[in-house]
């Protein structure tokens, strides 16, 4: 069975778990919100799109939305908010590989990225391909897992305790913030801010991690404390005159 497949087969479960869920609620996608700004009139690409709660998000606030995906499944289910009978569609739909992205050279003023990175056999083509469709001055909008943290730790004592147990996506990788810095640097981005959400801590083995949401909801601590996020964020731009 390939990866392509076995993809299909998780988003199909995810949607018909709850298919009224509106997947912009993510904490990732909140925390892009605040940094992003005003996108009306402007062409932005969502890398793996997902079900496309936030490329109708962004489509309803002005901007020229495209959404790519591996998975034929997670555009199906993308299309039912996007498309609707008799109405022009909200935003274009495009099955491809973040890793080859099948979009010409300089063609997005934005893109985001949001979760997709970590599940990727190759970030550094990935990045790369997210650099060479952004125009000179358009930015990236990056969130992934980060595991300098306490979720890191229990990541650690889980393999040992556990070393058979499977992860719930079919590739998940385990990375830290400054892995994510060097793939973007090397790629040609320019880091313009950091920071970070989701602070988890694993008391209880079995149990779901206990989180610590009025930590994030002041913003000065959250940014100081941003390394140590599960959910690391980065805003990045590519400089004016670089291809």
């Amino acid at each position: 069975m390939s990866l392509r497949t076995v993809y299909d087969n998780w988003h199909q479960r995810i949607y018909e778990a709850d298919p009224s869920h509106e997947d912009a609620s993510s904490p990732w996608y909140q925390v892009v919100r605040e940094y992003l700004g005003e996108v009306a009139g402007l062409c932005v690409l969502e890398v793996a799109c997902g079900r496309g709660g936030f490329i109708r998000q962004m489509a309803n606030a002005g901007a020229r939305v495209t959404g790519c995906d591996f998975s034929s499944a997670a555009l199906r289910a993308a299309r039912t908010k996007l498309f609707t009978p008799n109405c022009p569609p909200l935003a274009t739909l495009v099955q491809g590989d973040a890793q080859n992205l099948p979009f010409a050279d300089r063609s997005f003023d934005v893109v985001v990225s949001c979760e997709t990175i970590e599940h990727l056999p190759r970030v550094q083509a990935a990045v790369a391909e997210m650099y060479r469709v952004t125009r000179p001055g358009g930015k990236l909008f990056l969130t992934t897992p980060n595991y300098f943290n306490f979720m890191g730790l229990y990541e650690v004592y889980a393999r040992f305790r556990h070393p058979s147990r499977q992860d719930d996506q079919p590739f998940d990788r385990r990375q830290w913030f400054p892995q994510v810095h060097r793939w973007l640097r090397n790629a040609g981005w320019s880091i313009l801010r950091t920071d970070g959400t989701v602070h988890q801590f694993p008391f209880f083995p079995g149990r779901n991690p206990v989180r610590w949401e009025t930590l994030e909801a002041n913003r000065v601590i959250r940014k100081l404390l941003s390394p140590f996020a599960y959910t690391y964020f980065i805003a990045a731009a590519k400089t004016q005159g670089r291809n």
